[in-house]
């Protein structure tokens, strides 16, 4: 269907890949995975030709076409929203373009007609004359209503935006459909509308993706970008992180003998593959389990950076009191009446489908705004410590990391630049890295800077605010094991699926007219029928 050979990509003397040669086949999802800067998305560019190798080529089979989630939200602002969709299916929308072309000429010759003949022909078989009700249809599904399909897209907010741009990049049924971050900027419904259509996707789907439910819910195959090549795995990426931290163990148990590996690599594989079974994936795609074999399983080179969080000391009975806490803006409301008692040990899910709203919440909760009315009381045993959507004002100063780090110690002995250096060393800014300007770095070196903050605050309550955003896998995974295992009080707030589904014990709902709180996991929370029906009425 797809495939690359001999492919080679350097910048300076950085060489991302070195002769790669790699096919994607038809019916199945890959799942690309790599550490930040890896190339992942440098490596979709050139598969969709946006971008030239070194060397060598991309060959996609004679026939078939390739389509493109739209990374630039503004690329089709001067066009209605129903054409914008149709253009998706680029030879489509050049013959219905040159038909109406022609129509428009003052001086329609027989020429014209006989070119308009020769074009209805190819247009009726590729079943041009349903375009716009299948575009309709499409849009519908995905939440953009009747009213909208002739509007501009430049008159739509930006999660409407992301939805007609999401169905553009699926409308008529692409060969082979790429998507970098396809998640972004969605809420939940529509994510879990796209998890459910490509799980009965019939062609081929490469992904780049932070979203490990996500990848689990979608991936036949994860494609591992390590050491300039790529490398395709059966599975999805559950089962790529377990066996390849299975394997790593392995490797370092030297004196374990060879039949012993082999059972416990078998019995893995067949654990993995009866779960599996169970789930709407391995009934909708190509059954992966039964190309599960031990071959496939091998270490993996990534280095999780070690997020540890411990409390200075144990809090309480009393965490936060809150009561009537409203806020709004623009003199509309983000959410009113909120009456909340966190109990020691409670790991809040907070949730609203206005990001704006748990922001606000966090902010008012941290004395940087001020609520609408209410208050809120925390417990004199509480000591907290805050992740913020938006933390760029903490690396304002231009200083060294080690320098960064030190303003946050509390002993003499975490003053010290040895102790500094091994601190930083542990969330990957090993060497030299701990000595850069803390002005020149990453979004997901911020936020590893941020976490290592409040590893030094040493909090009985953590309070974050979209934390995966901008950390690569990795990260996440470690941030999200280290939040499983804290006996603190946590209040999250996370587009991750899978984050808010380990993590929560309790969901928390903002809403214009009031909160909705519940003791039970996220996923729980989002089927429950009576809670859903109570959510529509909070929001309409």
């Amino acid at each position: 269907m797809l495939s690359v050979s001999n492919l080679s990509v350097q910048f300076g003397k950085r060489v991302l890949f070195d002769e790669v040669n790699v096919s994607f086949n038809h019916g199945n999802c890959y799942g690309i995975i790599g550490a930040n800067g890896a190339g992942k998305s440098t490596f979709l560019k050139v598969l969709t030709g946006t971008m030239e190798p070194n060397s060598g080529n991309v060959h996609l089979e004679a026939g078939k076409r390739m389509s493109v989630l739209e990374q630039n939200h503004f690329a089709c602002d001067e066009f209605p929203v129903l054409e914008t969709v149709i253009r998706g299916n680029k030879p489509l929308f050049s013959i219905k373009k040159e038909m109406d072309d022609l129509y428009a000429k003052p001086d329609f010759s027989d020429i014209d007609s006989n070119r308009v003949g020769e074009l209805q022909i190819k247009y009726e078989e590729m079943n041009g004359w349903n375009a716009e009700s299948d575009a309709a249809t499409l849009l519908s599904s995905l939440g953009i209503n009747e009213p909208h399909h002739y509007t501009l897209m430049k008159d739509l907010d930006g999660k409407q935006k992301v939805r007609v741009l999401l169905a553009q990049a699926l409308f008529g049924n692409p060969d082979v459909l790429i998507m970098d971050e396809p998640t972004n900027d969605l809420d939940y419904e529509t994510i879990q509308w796209l998890e459910h259509f490509l799980a009965n996707y019939d062609n081929t789907v490469i992904v780049v993706s932070h979203d490990r439910h996500f990848l689990d819910a979608v991936c036949t195959h994860i494609s591992d970008v390590d050491f300039g090549k790529i490398n395709h795995f059966s599975g999805n990426y559950t089962f790529w992180y377990e066996s390849s931290q299975l394997a790593a163990k392995q490797r370092a148990q030297q004196n374990k003998k060879a039949e012993e590996k082999k059972k416990e690599l078998e019995d893995f594989i067949a654990r993995f593959s009866a779960n599996v079974a169970k789930s709407k994936q391995a009934t909708s795609r190509k059954k992966m389990i039964d190309k599960l074999n031990i071959a496939d399983i091998r270490p993996s080179s990534r280095r999780y950076p070690a997020i540890i969080f411990e409390r200075e000391r144990e809090a309480g009975d009393q965490i936060l009191n809150i009561e009537g806490l409203a806020a709004e803006v623009d003199g509309a409301p983000l959410f009113t009446n909120i009456d909340l008692n966190l109990a020691k040990g409670d790991k809040v899910v907070v949730y609203s489908k206005d990001a704006r709203a748990a922001t606000t919440f966090y902010e008012i909760l941290n004395g940087n705004q001020q609520a609408s009315s209410g208050s809120f009381q925390w417990g004199v045993t509480t000591n907290q410590s805050y992740l913020p959507l938006d933390n760029a004002h903490y690396f304002d100063a231009d200083e060294s990391l080690v320098d960064w780090l030190r303003q946050y110690a509390k002993t003499d002995e975490e003053r010290e630049e040895v102790f500094l250096r091994g601190f930083l060393g542990k969330m990957l800014f090993s060497g030299d890295e701990a000595l850069k300007s803390a002005k020149v770095l990453s979004g997901g070196e911020k936020v590893r800077c941020m976490l290592s903050r409040m590893m030094m605050e040493r909090a009985n309550v953590v309070m974050l605010d979209e934390p995966t955003n901008h950390l690569d896998l990795e990260s996440i995974t470690a941030f999200n094991n280290t939040l499983i295992k804290f006996k603190g009080t946590v209040l999250l707030t996370t587009h991750d699926h899978a984050f808010a589904q380990s993590v929560g014990n309790r969901v928390v709902e903002l809403t214009p007219k009031g909160v909705i709180d519940r003791y039970m996991s996220f996923d729980e929370y989002m089927v429950d029928p009576k809670i859903k029906e109570l959510r529509n009425k909070m929001y309409a």
